[in-house]
């Protein structure tokens, strides 16, 4: 039996009821990377640790031993977040050559778990990017069109679920990088609240917007994830003490009474006529079985894009500071003194869109240019936090599309910098706010490519998303086919 197209917690049943080992269903996966490989989705595997721990797995399930649902199932991680003794390599030749010393947060969670880490997923370079196509290593493809892009920047993680490489993978999320892709492979990614997930021993983009996130192949699956790697990290400033709750069990059955916020300001941001038809279709489905629609307003949401380059190159200018040729990374040969040596091999190493997100960061935080630029992208954070937190006062939960556009063509963006920008429209104000957000399928385009629907909730109820999303999933999934 072919078990890679089960869903993560179906494989799990399976494999802990004994009907089938771990390293079965690891060698089934393995065989299935290696089929798949021309997509481009991971830049480097982990095989060999992958089956010493699925057997320590069957070992300890044949012995009668309890174990959590992660065990001895497959997943993929995001290749900006640190595994011991595999490259994290933020797909930049900076990094092409770095190996990992030590286990991000997020990572001693899976392990203790015992999940099967296969590989490491492919990404826009240091996560700067809608498409994919950004990485030193070339660009990952679509699972479902290959001619078209994954999306971005967790591209590499979200084709590995939709193409059957893994049960599930790790994504990270600084303006839409989980969502997007998602969205584009016709998969359930989750962006959680800000410090939710803890980032330690995740390679930095944008401090204050980054997070640690779940893509599944279903929204169960997504809340088994997000139970096993939320929680309070002492090593992480920004983290969160706040209870993490079993999403799994509090995923609710009805959706009567939930209250679910329209933006009339999202619809004039512009997005494709099937996209638009599709999200109607779900407003009108939530609405029939008995779902509150209530119109809000988000009257400063049109600043959220500009605000956001802003802030995250400015962050990313700071981050990227540490990449100099001297502790680590890549070096450049032949320089003349400490200052060319510098310049070199930041040429060298970083890829366009890095080096484009550096000046502006730079330039933003200019003396002369803070105030004009930073300064008031700040205040615009502000004033968006403030019209979510008045919007959320009249719902539950706000609904858009996750794109304005189903998955587009390799290369179709790539010398438009602002159309390629204007794909993070709808997800970028959720990072700025800081609130949790879900991206699930909700239809498909005239070409049969997914159409991804977009839940955004309060701080800390990635719950009530869970429950809006998976009701949809199990009684309409079936006719979006």
């Amino acid at each position: 039996m072919d078990y890679t197209k089960l869903s993560l917690l179906e494989v799990s049943k399976k494999i802990h009821d004994r009907e089938v080992t771990s390293l079965e269903v690891t060698n089934q996966i393995i065989e299935r990377i290696k089929a798949t490989e021309k997509l481009n989705a991971l830049n480097s595997y982990n095989f060999d640790e992958a089956i010493n721990v699925a057997k320590q797995v069957d070992e300890m399930l044949d012995a009668g031993k309890d174990l959590p649902v992660l065990a001895g199932v497959p997943i993929v991680v995001k290749d900006n977040i640190n595994v011991l003794g595999t490259k994290t390599t933020c797909s930049s030749k900076m990094l092409e050559n770095y190996v990992s010393v030590y286990d991000a947060t997020v990572i001693e969670k899976l392990k203790s778990q015992y999940a099967v880490i296969v590989g490491k997923a492919n990404m826009d370079e240091f996560a700067m990017g809608s498409s994919n196509e950004n990485s030193a290593f070339g660009p990952c493809l679509n699972p479902i069109d290959s001619t078209r892009v994954p999306g971005g920047s967790s591209g590499g993680s979200a084709c590995s679920v939709g193409a059957y490489q893994c049960y599930a993978a790790l994504g990270t999320d600084t303006g839409g990088s989980i969502r997007e892709p998602a969205s584009f492979c016709g998969v359930v990614g989750l962006k959680p609240t800000y410090g939710r997930v803890s980032r330690y021993g995740v390679v930095a983009f944008a401090n204050s917007l980054d997070q640690v996130g779940p893509l599944t192949r279903t929204v169960k699956d997504n809340a088994v994830m997000l139970s096993a790697i939320a929680g309070y990290d002492e090593k992480e400033t920004t983290s969160a003490n706040v209870p993490v709750p079993n999403y799994l069990s509090e995923i609710k059955n009805s959706i009567k009474g939930l209250k679910i916020g329209i933006a009339k300001e999202f619809f004039a941001l512009g997005m494709d006529i099937d996209v638009e038809i599709a999200i109607k279709n779900a407003i009108e489905f939530y609405k029939q079985n008995g779902a509150e629609i209530v119109d809000v307003s988000l009257k400063n949401i049109d600043l959220a894009l500009s605000a956001y380059y802003i802030i995250s190159s400015a962050e990313a200018s700071s981050n990227l500071g540490r990449f100099d040729g001297i502790r680590y990374g890549y070096r450049a040969q032949g320089y003349k003194d400490l200052v060319d040596l510098y310049v070199k091999t930041r040429t060298e190493g970083f890829g366009k869109e890095v080096k484009r997100r550096i000046m502006l960061g730079n330039f933003v935080l200019s003396s002369g240019y803070y105030d004009a630029y930073y300064k008031k992208a700040k205040k615009v954070q502000a004033l968006l936090q403030k019209d979510f937190e008045e919007a959320f006062k009249q719902c539950d939960v706000l609904l858009s599309p996750t794109s304005p556009s189903v998955a587009f063509k390799l290369g179709e963006k790539s010398n438009d910098h602002i159309k390629m920008y204007l794909s993070d429209v709808y997800t970028v104000p959720v990072n700025i706010v800081g609130s949790p957000a879900i991206s699930f399928p909700c239809g498909k385009d005239s070409d049969g490519m997914p159409i991804g629907l977009q839940l955004i909730g309060k701080k800390f109820d990635e719950t009530t998303l869970y429950t809006l999303a998976n009701y949809f999933e199990e009684h309409k999934g079936g006719q979006n086919e």
